[in-house]
């Protein structure tokens, strides 16, 4: 991480907790090429973002801005939210970018809305070729922060009758990507009237959301 990209992430750490007084902190949706719809769950970010900063007294602006992988201005967000359905392709040029980005401190949650499993990890092979996706364990800090999910990852919709599972890479022993596989936290984010979800269900998609969230602000 060079000086300016260190000072600005040090800053956005600053920002998090009880004595900020405006949203000095952004977070972005990640748009990316290959048909994929990169768009989905317009609602979703909003109302995490809504309830991290009532619950964890964090300082987010009210609504995400949209990234590209291969804009320097990426390294403004400390979290970065990935979603879709299907094709997800990553030019040399977006791996490389949204490789520095992730060892220079920034957080990749990618959300599995369903269809995105095989192309993800092919494409995220380009971000870190020497590192794999390993299966989170149910100890990580991830699932113990203010919310404590001792079973990991909660189920929020029914794709496939598999169990969720969080996935992540790990560089340098950071967990900079986590990957939500057969959970679909973001449909758990929308408004209720969307999915008409049980208040328990989209709660827990939120505490888990918001762990992510901590988790990213906080341990760079």
């Amino acid at each position: 991480m060079n000086k300016k990209q260190n000072l600005f992430f040090l800053l956005l750490i600053v920002g998090f907790g009880a004595f900020a007084q405006s949203p000095s902190i952004k977070i972005a949706k990640l748009k990316y090429g290959g048909g994929g719809d990169w768009y989905s769950n317009r609602t979703a970010l909003p109302n995490l973002i809504e309830f991290c900063n009532k619950e964890l007294n964090a300082n987010i602006y009210k609504e995400e801005d949209v990234i590209e992988a291969g804009s320097s201005e990426i390294f403004q967000y400390p979290f970065v939210y990935m979603t879709g359905h299907g094709n997800v392709l990553f030019s040399e040029a977006e791996a490389k970018n949204l490789r520095k980005y992730l060892i220079s401190g920034g957080f990749l949650h990618i959300d599995d809305n369903y269809g995105m499993n095989n192309f993800i990890r092919r494409e995220m092979r380009k971000v870190f070729p020497e590192h794999d996706f390993v299966e989170i364990p149910f100890n990580h800090p991830i699932y113990n922060l203010k919310y404590k999910f001792k079973s990991g990852l909660p189920k929020i919709h029914e794709h496939d009758n598999k169990p969720p599972q969080g996935f992540g890479i790990f560089h340098e022993g950071k967990l900079v990507t986590y990957f939500s596989f057969e959970s679909d936290l973001g449909n758990g984010w929308e408004d209720q009237s969307i999915y008409n979800d049980p208040q328990s269900v989209r709660l827990m998609a939120l505490q888990m959301g918001a762990n992510l969230i901590e988790y990213a602000f906080t341990s760079l």
